[in-house]
C-alpha cells in the first residue's frame, strides 16, 4: 500500500555536540511505540560500538515512525545526524533528504558555534526549523536566556519554541505536533517518472550494497529494473522497503516517501551517493541536484602494516568509503613504508574514527602517517600544481611561490576565556576578523587561520585552554602566498619520507628540534650510533644522537700496558663502523603518532 504524500512529513535532528539529539530521538521512538520496550536502549539509533563508547553520532541514521494525530495517520520519517563539525558533511546529505528540521539547544550550554552552520545550511535549503530547547530538567538549565538567543538568531516568536527533556520526555508530544502542523508535506508527483536520490549506503556481506533513497517524485515497485543515473548501470529492485529498527521489505514505495532497495551489487564503485534512481523505461527527463562534492581538509597516508595486505586494505577503504562518503583516497608509495593510499579526511576526528573503524571492521592495522593538507605551488613559469605530500613539491630552485588554504574559523566561548583563546589563535598565525557579543556573556570571534595550523593539536588545546566552553567550527575560505618551507628528518643521512613536513619558516627551529627529541626516545638502541637529524634543503637545523649499545671488550684485560686495551677498543670501533655501513634504522609506529602529540 502506498501512502499519501500529504500525510508524510521528513524531517531531521540538528544540533551541537552532545546537546542530546540521539537521547530526544529515543523518546520519538518510544512515545510513537515503533521501538518495543524489549528493544529500547540509550542512544538507539547509534548502531556502531564507537558510538557508543564516545557518546557522539558518527552516521545520520534514518528510521520511520508512525504517528496517530487527531484522527489521521501520518507517517514521520526522522533523519538523526551528527554534531561534530568533522561530520558535517553527512548533515548537509541528510538535510536534502528532508523539508523540515529541529533545531535542538541544550537549556544549559546555549547556542554554540556548530549549531549556528547547520542551522544556516538548513535555512539555505528552505527547510522549515522547530527550535527546541532540550534539557530542561538540569539544574544549570537557563531556559529563558536561551530562548532569548534563539529569538535573535531566527527571529522567530517565543511562542514557537517548544521545551523539552530527553531524559523526562517532557515536551515529546508537543514537538510531535510541531512536526505535523509545521513541517510541509513533500512536493511530490506520485504519477510522474521515478526520479529518488540516494542519500546514503551501506555494506552487507551477504546482500551486496544496500542504497538508502528518498523518492522525489514517481512511484517504485519490487522487481521494477532501474538506472542510476550517475553510473549508467541496470538493476532489478530484488527488494524495497521502509527503514524501521530493522529493514522491513515493501511491495511498493511512492512519491515523499524515503526507504533502501537492494539489488545485488557488488563492487562498492556502482553506488553514489548524490546520485538519481529512475526507470529503465520511462526515464526523468534530468538527474536530481545532488549535494557539493566534499571538500577533504586533512590528507595523510594510510599504510598497511604488513605489504602483503595492500589489497585488502584497498577493499576496506571501498567499503568503509560506502558508509562514509567524505572519505577519499588515491594510491601512492613512500620509501619508508612501501604501498599505501593517500587519504583525505574532514578533520583529525575524522581521521582517528576511520582508523579506528579499519582496525575493528576490517582487521586492519594501518600506519598513519603525519597529516597534512594541500597546497598550491606556482613554479617560475606560473604553472600551478597542486601538492598534497611533502615528497611531492618540486625543487626549491624552481618555486615561484607556494600558497597555503586558509580558513575561516568561528569561536564561541564566555566571556572569560577571551584571553587564552586569542592568544592560541594569534599564535597559530590566525587574524582576527571581527568580535561580536551574541547575548549576555557569551562573544563570537571570526579568525582568519591557516588550515595547515590547526590540523594538527589546535581542537584539543582550545578544549583544554576554556575548559570545554569554546565552540568551534570553520570552513574553507582561500589560498594566501605563504613562506614555506620542507622540514626532513634523516635517520644516519637517509631521509624518512614519511616524517617530513612543510611548515611555517618561522615554525621550522623549534618544530625540527622537539621533532629530533622526540624520536632520540622513541627509537631503540642499536650496536651503532644512530644520528637523527632535522634539516631544510641542504641546512642541518637540528641534531640528537642515540647512542650504541656497547659491549666492555676490556674487561678481560686487568693490569699490563695500556697498548693491550687500545688494540682492543680500536678492533671495536672498526667493527661498529662497518655495522654502521650494513645496519638499518627501523622507525617504530610509536613514532609516527608521537608527531601528533609533539608537545
Amino acid at each position: 500500500m502506498s501512502v499519501d504524500p500529504s500525510r508524510i512529513r521528513n524531517f531531521c535532528i540538528i544540533a551541537h555536540i552532545d546537546h542530546g539529539k540521539s537521547t530526544l530521538a529515543d523518546r520519538l521512538l518510544e512515545y510513537t511505540d515503533t521501538v518495543g520496550q524489549k528493544d529500547m536502549q540509550a542512544q538507539v539509533l547509534d548502531d556502531m560500538d564507537l558510538e557508543r563508547e564516545r557518546g557522539i553520532t558518527i552516521k545520520s541514521h534514518a528510521i520511520q515512525m508512525n504517528f496517530h494525530h487527531e484522527g489521521t495517520d501520518y507517517v514521520l520519517n526522522l533523519i538523526d545526524t551528527p554534531g561534530h563539525v568533522d561530520f558535517s558533511y553527512e548533515v548537509s546529505r541528510s538535510i536534502a533528504a528532508c523539508e523540515g528540521a529541529l533545531l535542538i539547544v541544550d537549556a544549559a550550554q546555549g547556542i554554540q558555534a556548530q549549531t549556528i552552520s547547520n542551522l544556516y545550511m538548513a535555512i539555505d535549503n528552505n527547510l522549515e526549523i522547530i527550535p527546541v530547547i532540550n534539557k530542561i530538567d538540569l539544574d544549570s538549565a537557563n531556559p529563558e536566556e536561551v530562548e532569548d538567543q534563539i529569538v535573535d538568531l531566527l527571529g522567530c516568536d517565543h511562542t514557537d519554541i517548544i521545551r523539552a527533556s530527553g531524559k523526562t520526555g517532557q515536551g515529546i508530544p508537543e514537538i510531535l505536533e510541531a512536526i505535523v502542523n509545521r513541517v510541509p508535506a513533500p512536493v511530490a508527483d506520485k504519477d510522474a517518472p521515478l526520479q529518488a536520490l540516494i542519500f546514503d549506503s551501506v555494506f552487507n556481506p551477504f546482500r551486496g550494497i544496500i542504497a538508502y533513497f528518498k523518492i522525489v517524485n514517481g512511484t517504485l515497485r519490487h522487481g521494477d529494473l532501474v538506472k542510476f543515473v550517475a553510473t549508467g548501470k541496470e538493476y532489478h529492485a530484488d527488494e524495497i522497503g521502509v527503514l524501521k529498527l530493522q529493514m522491513s521489505p515493501r511491495q511498493e514505495l511512492s512519491a515523499g516517501n524515503v526507504g533502501y532497495i537492494i539489488s545485488g551489487i557488488k563492487t562498492s564503485r556502482e553506488v553514489r551517493v548524490g546520485d538519481t534512481i529512475t526507470h529503465v523505461e520511462r526515464p526523468c527527463a534530468r538527474a536530481i541536484e545532488g549535494f557539493e562534492e566534499v571538500k577533504p581538509m586533512v590528507f595523510a597516508g594510510v599504510y598497511p602494516i604488513d605489504p602483503e595486505d595492500f589489497e585488502n586494505l584497498r577493499a576496506s577503504l571501498e567499503k568503509l568509503q560506502l558508509n562514509d562518503a567524505s572519505l577519499t583516497f588515491q594510491p601512492e608509495s613512500s620509501m619508508a613504508l612501501g604501498f599505501g593510499f593517500r587519504c583525505g579526511f574532514l578533520g583529525l576526528l575524522h581521521m582517528e574514527i576511520v582508523q579506528e573503524r579499519l582496525s575493528r571492521e576490517f582487521n586492519m592495522d594501518v600506519i598513519t602517517t603525519v597529516p597534512n593538507v594541500s597546497y598550491n605551488v606556482y613554479d617560475k613559469r606560473g604553472t600551478k600544481t597542486e601538492v598534497h605530500n611533502p615528497s611531492g613539491l618540486p625543487d626549491p630552485t624552481l618555486i615561484e611561490r607556494i600558497e597555503e588554504p586558509y580558513i575561516r574559523a568561528s569561536v564561541i566561548t564566555a566571556a572569560e576565556y577571551i584571553g587564552p583563546i586569542m592568544t592560541l589563535c594569534l599564535g597559530k598565525r590566525g587574524e582576527l576578523v571581527k568580535q561580536e557579543y551574541i547575548s549576555g556573556n557569551r562573544m563570537e570571534m571570526i579568525f582568519d587561520m591557516p588550515l595547515g595550523e590547526i590540523v594538527i593539536d589546535f581542537y584539543d588545546k582550545l578544549k583544554s585552554i576554556s575548559k570545554g566552553y569554546a565552540s568551534f567550527d570553520y570552513h574553507l575560505h582561500d589560498f594566501r602566498p605563504s613562506k614555506l618551507v620542507k622540514l626532513d628528518i634523516l635517520l644516519n643521512g637517509e631521509s624518512v619520507d614519511a616524517l617530513s613536513t612543510l611548515t611555517h619558516a618561522d615554525n621550522a627551529l623549534s618544530f625540527g628540534r622537539r621533532m629530533c627529541e622526540k624520536l632520540k626516545e622513541l627509537i631503540p638502541r642499536q650496536q651503532f650510533d644512530i644520528a637523527i637529524q632535522a634539516a631544510i634543503g641542504a641546512k642541518i637545523i637540528a641534531r640528537e644522537t642515540v647512542k650504541a649499545v656497547r659491549k666492555d671488550v676490556t674487561a678481560k684485560c686487568y693490569g699490563g700496558d695500556i697498548s693491550r686495551k687500545r688494540k682492543l677498543l680500536e678492533k671495536q670501533k672498526q667493527g661498529k663502523k662497518r655495522m654502521k655501513q650494513i645496519g638499518s634504522v627501523e622507525v617504530p609506529q610509536k613514532a609516527f603518532l608521537a608527531v601528533l602529540k609533539l608537545d
